[in-house]
């Protein structure tokens, strides 16, 4: 981090600290309850996201819906350090998801560790962490919980690129059955058009046990041309007190999903018409069925229990046509996945000092095959299919303590991962095997100034497990070892009745990422990629006072400055690919009666498309410099009982914009032109 970013980055944190200080007497921060029920972070942690010692911010549903966001991309690009690339041949569809955190590729959001209710998303969290098949959907998510920064002890094993955590819609409480049914209708300026549905319905018993049932459905095309999809999301969950301190819980689900793909275009072609369709036959598919159970029992008020087990089985192909349309490549795969994740707190009191020791285990047992075979377009007859059959055993155990002196918040913890993976190729009757066993410790610090006001710093480590696909590499003379990083913050958090503040220094070094070596086949893989990042994370929130001529009336904006360089080879000192140095989003919000109104706006600068830094655009569009771009957002909402209605515009000047895809379908995808949306509402 150079020294000039240094210096500005903390003048920014003591600034915010300093009047914050003036602002507000200093209070002694109460110890939170140990108690977690519902909450993925787990004993310690959970209880207050301003206390939290890094960077961290959870969105609500309310806050989804006021963003008028059609998906998932669209509410993460509203978070600080958190970029949606979509460079990648499903961008724009519902197949898949593409975020990048703090410089980290976004492709397919590999770096991060993605989880629903606490449970991994990725088909193979070791093995295949890409999410190229993302089983969620945005209607059937209460909170999307982003931690950027101090969580890596707990989860992972990608947490490089931070953690995420979709948490589905909470059974109702009380009496009575309670729910909402939802319909929303996307029309684009150009391509199609498509509908959204979902519905929710749930209560609790006199006898404690709760039941909701989650649907979310999606059905129409996207805006470019044959960009036909269909979604269904289902969900069943329960609760059930066994007494007044413990309970079980669980979740049975199914995910299904088909998107047409057009792909990219060449310079020539994109001019020409933009939305048009090149590769009518190229589309992803999958479909996913999970179940999870788990207990909890609040022993008392210094210990805590909790186990869960888990269990999914996953489907995905892709059918892709080859640039000279003469043969489509299928590539049908198959995952199934168990984890079993106990863990226990105990809090205890010694030499002045209160402690609460968290100890956990998690087991991950994968299995599953990936294949691929060609197409004749001509005759329709297909050639011979490669098929790997891939394994892994995973075992991570954690210890972390987390020490209140005051108003301190100490939290040492290490996390220890033993790994072993196996890739057997079916027809050659080869294998090939990797074991990896890695140590990273963790240290967050949080003071708390008074109870508006946290200051904190950290370090961790986080790591990458060695992927399916990479362990043909794997040889005597190239022993790939997990991908290891090293990040520090620094920041500090406002919250008070109508001011929240935020700002982040980060530095993340990644030293030994696996690269593929260009210009070999088959596909060779090396430990030669490293590279650092350092950030300022911003961001500020105002509702005036209801008592103020502005009652009503709320900003919000946020920036962020990212410059991650390549430290090896000969690209050495440029920027990583495919991330913005500065991003930012602005609004305002404006609530009377049963009406809110809300205008936002999102922009990125430029980005690079390849390691080179290439900025002259080639014929193919594969490699050029990508322009940044503003886009405008706008919607009106009225809300009386139980009946809601939205009306919305995104992207209001109709601007073009685009990213490139380097699939074997490279070239321009345009973004998403004006968009006119209806929703409505009922709740009951």
């Amino acid at each position: 981090m150079s020294h000039h970013f240094k210096l500005t980055a903390l003048a920014a944190a003591a600034s915010l600290l300093t009047a914050s200080v003036h602002a507000q007497q200093t209070e002694d921060a109460p110890m939170e309850s140990i108690q977690v029920s519902g909450s993925w972070l787990g004993s310690g942690l959970q209880n207050s996201v301003k206390n939290f010692a890094g960077a961290r911010t959870v969105v609500d549903k309310d806050d989804i819906d006021a963003s008028g966001a059609a998906n998932i991309g669209d509410v993460l690009r509203r978070i600080p350090g958190v970029q949606a690339t979509d460079n990648a041949g499903t961008a724009g569809s519902a197949i898949s998801l593409n975020i990048g955190i703090r410089g980290l590729s976004g492709r397919y959001s590999p770096r991060s560790t993605v989880l629903m209710d606490g449970i991994p998303l990725a088909v193979a969290p070791y093995g295949q962490p890409q999410l190229s098949f993302a089983p969620v959907s945005l209607n059937n998510v209460e909170t999307i919980d982003v931690v950027r920064g101090g969580g890596a002890v707990r989860y992972g094993p990608q947490n490089v690129g931070g953690i995420i955590n979709f948490r589905s819609r909470a059974i109702p409480e009380g009496e009575g059955i309670h729910g909402d049914a939802t319909v929303r209708y996307n029309d684009f300026g150009e391509g199609g058009s498509n509908r959204q549905y979902s519905a929710f319905v749930g209560g609790t018993a006199d006898n404690g046990l709760g039941v909701a049932l989650l649907y979310s459905g999606m059905e129409g095309s996207e805006w470019r041309q044959g960009s036909d999809e269909r979604v269904n999301d289902v969900a069943l969950k329960f609760r059930y007190p066994l007494n007044g301190h413990s309970e079980v819980y669980g979740k049975v689900s199914y995910y299904d999903v088909k998107s047409r793909t057009p792909g990219g275009l060449t310079v020539a072609q994109y001019n020409a018409d933009p939305f048009q369709n090149t590769r009518p036959t190229d589309f992803w598919s999958g479909d996913r069925r999970g179940a999870d159970v788990g207990y909890l029992n609040t022993i008392s008020a210094t210990q805590e229990f909790e186990v869960k087990a888990y269990y999914n089985d996953s489907f995905r192909q892709s059918a892709l046509i080859n640039t000279a349309g003469t043969q489509i490549t299928w590539q049908p795969r198959n995952y199934e996945v168990i984890g079993v994740e106990p863990r226990y707190t105990q809090r205890y009191q010694a030499g002045g000092l209160t402690h609460d020791v968290t100890v956990g285990y998690r087991f991950l047992r994968e299995r599953g095959n990936d294949n691929s075979y060609s197409q004749s377009v001509a005759t329709g007859l297909n050639g011979v299919t490669t098929r790997y059959n891939n394994s892994t055993d995973a075992h991570s155990a954690y210890i972390d303590d987390r020490i209140a002196l005051g108003q301190w918040r100490i939290t040492p913890g290490v996390r220890y991962e033993k790994i072993a993976s196996t890739r057997d190729e079916v027809a050659a009757k080869s294998t090939f095997e990797s074991d990896n066993n890695k140590a990273l410790p963790s240290l967050n610090v949080a003071y708390l100034v008074n109870r508006a006001l946290t200051v904190f710093v950290n370090y961790t480590t986080s790591f990458g497990a060695v992927q399916n696909t990479q362990l043909n590499s794997q040889t005597p003379n190239n022993p790939l070892k997990p991908e290891l990083a090293k990040t520090t913050e620094v920041g500090a958090r406002w919250k008070s009745a109508g001011v929240s503040a935020e700002v982040t220094a980060f530095q993340l070094k990644f030293d030994n990422q696996i690269a593929q070596v260009p210009g070999i086949t088959p596909a060779t893989f090396q430990n030669i990629g490293a590279t650092k990042h350092d950030g300022l994370e911003t961001a500020l929130d105002y509702t005036f006072d209801d008592s103020s001529a502005l009652a009503g009336l709320n900003l919000y904006a946020n920036y962020t400055y990212t410059k991650a360089i390549q430290e090896s080879g000969a690209t050495a000192g440029l920027d990583v690919p495919f991330y913005s140095r500065n991003t930012d989003t602005i609004g305002a919000r404006y609530r009377v009666g049963g009406w809110t109104a809300n205008l936002s706006s999102t922009h990125q600068s430029m980005q690079y498309a390849d390691t080179a830094n290439t900025v002259t655009e080639a014929a193919n569009a594969g490699v050029g410099a990508i322009p940044g771009f503003r886009l405008w957002n706008a919607q009106v909402a009225w809300k009386q009982a139980a009946y809601e209605i939205a009306a919305g515009i995104n992207n209001l000047a109709d601007q073009r914009y685009y990213t490139r895809n380097v699939d074997g379908n490279a070239g321009r995808m345009v973004g998403a032109p004006r968009t006119a949306y209806l929703q409505l509402r009922v709740a009951y």
